[in-house]
């Protein structure tokens, strides 16, 4: 009698995936990467691109979650041994029903859910914080990236084991790029060259004034060309949002706007942490832009605009204060001494990447102990 071939596991993630944001999409690969090379599961992403998400990423199946209907997407978790909800920021008033919508459909489905690195806030609505409280107390596993995530999920409410890893995005892997990709950017690799990054206020970060940090990396730009005759290049992380569009309104605001470009060109995550690894020095605000320059090795300045910017800093025992704390002059003088301290800010990265990237695949060793226990 022939023996049959047991079926593959099959797992769900969701987030927000679909090529918007190069940090998730460097969230996405990650996760599956460190998956693939461990088990042999089918994957399927609950993607608000699906076209986007199959052509870029190693999944057996991607579906347009934003348009499917609760019976439409009921169907397909019902075809799932395990739900990952994650990694990312995602857990924030007006978005976080939206997105746990999968997750609540698991729990009723008798799916086991793991709760794979998020972080957690602005969380004030009451509703919200129930309706999240009840579905990640729920999970078989919840994992956060940071201590205020933790500290968040604890204060509305959920009681259970909340395990602290990291980023998933801390084990991305450089990608090939065109030998000649700066000169296509118009950039010259004989000068210096520094690495900006903006964001966008939105639903994730209502606080951020715009004026303030515009008028901030303005100045800040200005003084890094005219300081040590470097180029500014700014790499926005988001192209189809709002980050080009505010990356020029900076240097709307420069002086030595001459020596000021935007990256042009469309990279993958891979790619453009190869890209970063040929920059001198970086100031920005987005969390992936930072983790990509501590995995190249490049001394950076943050302005951390949220817990989850601050809990990285905190990881790597590099101190700043939050962005609504900073004035210009502030700013400039700590620019300054950090890059004359670039020697000593890149040792203290290389000895402060380990540990997180352990606690990075920590995650996947406990997703991968949810799927074992699940096949016995």
């Amino acid at each position: 009698m022939q023996q049959q071939t047991p079926a593959k596991l099959r797992v769900g993630i969701t987030c927000s995936y679909g090529g918007l944001n190069l940090g998730d999409e460097a969230i996405l690969k990650s996760i599956i990467a460190q998956l693939r090379a461990a088990l042999s599961v089918d994957i399927l992403v609950f993607s608000r691109n699906a076209n986007d998400t199959q052509q870029r990423h190693d999944v057996d199946q991607a579906v347009s979650v934003r348009d499917m209907s609760m019976a439409e997407s009921q169907a397909v978790v019902a075809t799932l041994d395990v739900l990952v909800f994650g990694g990312g920021g995602i857990l924030y008033d007006n978005e976080a029903e939206i997105y746990l919508r999968e997750v609540y459909l698991a729990h009723e489905l008798g799916v086991p859910v793991m709760v794979y690195a998020v972080s957690a806030g602005p969380l004030r609505t009451r509703s919200t914080r129930e309706r999240v409280a009840e579905a990640i107390a729920k999970a078989a596993v919840v994992t956060v990236r940071d201590r205020s995530g933790r500290q968040l999920l604890e204060d509305i409410g959920v009681r259970r084991d909340i395990l602290i890893t990291a980023d998933p995005a801390l084990l991305l892997e450089p990608e090939p790029i065109q030998d000649d990709a700066l000169l296509r950017e118009g950039l010259d690799p004989t000068r210096y060259l520094v690495a900006f990054s903006v964001r966008e206020p939105g639903p994730a970060a209502p606080e951020i004034d715009v004026s303030h940090y515009h008028a901030l990396l303005a100045n800040a730009a200005d003084f890094i060309v005219s300081r040590w005759q470097a180029d500014i290049v700014f790499m926005p992380m988001e192209r189809g949002q709002m980050d080009v569009q505010h990356s020029h309104a900076v240097i709307s605001r420069m002086q030595n706007a001459t020596h000021a470009t935007v990256l042009k060109g469309d990279y993958s995550p891979g790619q453009m942490l190869t890209l970063i690894g040929h920059f001198q020095f970086a100031v920005g605000m987005r969390l992936h832009f930072l983790i990509f320059a501590a995995l190249q090795k490049v001394p950076f300045v943050a302005l951390p605009y949220a817990s989850k910017v601050s809990g990285l800093l905190l990881d790597l025992d590099l101190d700043m204060p939050p962005l609504d704390d900073i004035n210009s002059g502030r700013l400039l003088a700590i620019i300054d001494q950090s890059w004359d301290m670039r020697a000593s800010l890149r040792s203290q990265i290389e000895q402060g990447l380990p540990p997180l990237q352990a606690r990075a695949r920590q995650t996947n060793e406990l997703l991968l102990e949810l799927l074992r226990s699940v096949s016995r």
